[in-house]
């Protein structure tokens, strides 16, 4: 195996962009290690190995962006149980993986959408954003069982959160649940609809994203 991953570092190494790397860097996106690969070299680098749930839990323990990228291509859906998701949503270091992850895995497990539930709920602001983020993932794949905003204990206030990361996910995990049906739209914006006229822009930004997405979706 560690021929594998060594035969992987060499790769990077070798299609390795630092003006990418460094905007990214720029941006927040910190890693010890960050080869700028964009994300079609790294599936087209996945499809060289073969999936391994070792492989892919190695590479995931790794601080380099290319690996734990890969890891989440790599590691096989069958093999990949709860007690490793619930493990892995605590190690999700940026918004770049958390997006990755759902998109590359945590939205195609057969037990994706008690995650979602479960993680919107978490006490952990972490957590919570990754379960807003399967959650709108799962909706825009059609494999979103129905739900209703009530079910989720935080997404209220973290749609007027100061933390961009989590008020973007819970905003977009919104969106969805209320493009269910026309009766749950009008519940959360009469909800959030207190910060209508409000002084404060993140809360009045909030109300208005929301009324301006279902009424578009619903004069569709």
């Amino acid at each position: 195996m560690q021929n594998i991953i060594k035969d992987i570092r060499t790769r990077c190494r070798l299609s390795m962009n630092g003006v990418a790397s460094t905007s990214m860097r720029q941006r927040g996106l910190t890693y010890k290690v960050n080869f700028g690969l964009n994300i079609q070299q790294i599936k087209d680098l996945a499809t060289r190995y073969q999936p391994d749930a070792t492989l892919a839990a190695t590479l995931w323990l790794e601080d380099t962006r290319e690996l734990k990228i890969l890891a989440t291509l790599l590691y096989p859906i069958n093999d990949f149980n709860q007690e490793t998701a619930n493990v892995w949503v605590t190690e999700i270091p940026n918004q770049e993986i958390r997006e990755q992850v759902c998109l590359n895995l945590f939205q195609n497990l057969p037990f994706a959408n008690q995650l979602a539930l479960m993680w919107s709920n978490s006490d952990n602001e972490g957590t919570r954003t990754t379960g807003y983020w399967l959650l709108t993932r799962l909706f825009l794949t059609k494999k979103a069982t129905p739900v209703s905003f009530d079910a989720f204990s935080s997404i209220l206030n973290d749609v007027i959160s100061d933390n961009t990361f989590i008020r973007n996910a819970a905003s977009l995990a919104l969106k969805q649940i209320g493009r269910q049906c026309k009766e749950q739209a009008d519940w959360i914006l009469e909800k959030l609809s207190i910060y209508k006229d409000d002084n404060n822009l993140i809360k009045r930004e909030a109300y208005n994203s929301l009324a301006f997405e279902f009424e578009y979706y619903f004069e569709e």
